[in-house]
């Protein structure tokens, strides 16, 4: 029987063949790594990708997928909401497997783990900031989100997309955006056009407290259009900001490395744990 799309899930089921090829080989799996996917839906990725890995884990919410995917000898499925998924968890236990096994398998050489996904359009920002708790335990990103998100997630200062996703990326990760998905990739077509992003983690980031440097970036950008003296200017006068700060410019004329200077100065730290 034929899977009907679900609106309430976000699917949109990817069937070109010369597409899927494509982002097979920008991902370039090796035997033995650790992959998991997000939201295989009719396996269009998961059956290339298991047949170069060799095993890989799922994550599917549809319960009738579910039961589809599970009749796979080669994948283990999580049938849960990727939110609810401790992606830490998952490599931990891989790990300690992989360990009592003892495998010396080509292209294991790391523990961490490897994400991919075609993700669910009406959840893909909740999504990157949920796996953004777990980046340790992760040793890349690939994914396929509607453009317009990988434009503003890879978007550089003094552009229009240039905004708060920006920022709580890039901080952590190296992005690109590698392949251009068009909606008749689809079945069902989107209404918009999609596009692939490679995440890489970087390898010494930047220590700072996350949860303040959220909470700068969406006062920073709560109103991109004014001067920041209006906003992240008052919000630094009231925690005892006493550093060198420019707030004669917009939100989005300030470059990432300036933004993470600013969240690690003594003072904010200091008035964040007071």
């Amino acid at each position: 029987m034929k899977h009907i799309a679900r609106k309430r899930f976000g699917q949109h089921f990817l069937t070109d063949g010369g597409i899927i090829d494509a982002i097979v080989d920008a991902i370039a799996p090796k035997p033995g790594q650790r992959m998991v996917e997000i939201g295989p839906g009719l396996a269009a990725l998961t059956q290339p990708l298991v047949e170069r890995l060799g095993h890989l884990t799922v994550i599917e919410l549809d319960r009738d997928l579910a039961v589809r995917l599970r009749l796979h000898g080669q994948l283990t499925v999580i049938e849960s909401d990727v939110l609810k998924v401790d992606f830490a968890r998952v490599q931990s236990e891989w790990s300690a497997a992989n360990s009592i096994a003892n495998t010396d398998v080509i292209g294991a050489a790391s523990d961490k783990l490897r994400v991919v996904g075609n993700l669910p359009y009406n959840i893909s920002t909740p999504i990157l900031f949920h796996l953004l708790d777990a980046v340790d335990a992760i040793e890349d990103q690939h994914f396929m989100l509607q453009k317009e998100v990988i434009d503003r997630m890879v978007a550089q200062p003094a552009t229009a997309a240039f905004g708060r996703l920006s920022v709580m990326l890039q901080w952590r990760y190296a992005m690109e955006n590698v392949l251009l998905v068009p909606p008749e990739s689809f079945d069902p077509p989107p209404r918009v056009n999609s596009a692939v992003v490679r995440m890489l983690p970087l390898a010494q980031p930047p220590v700072l407290d996350v949860k303040l440097l959220s909470e700068l970036v969406q006062v920073a950008f709560s109103q991109r259009r004014k001067l920041l003296r209006n906003t992240l200017g008052r919000w630094l006068e009231e925690r005892g900001f006493s550093g060198d700060f420019d707030v004669q410019r917009r939100a989005e004329e300030v470059p990432v490395p300036d933004y993470v200077a600013l969240v690690q100065h003594p003072s904010l730290v200091k008035a964040a744990l007071t």
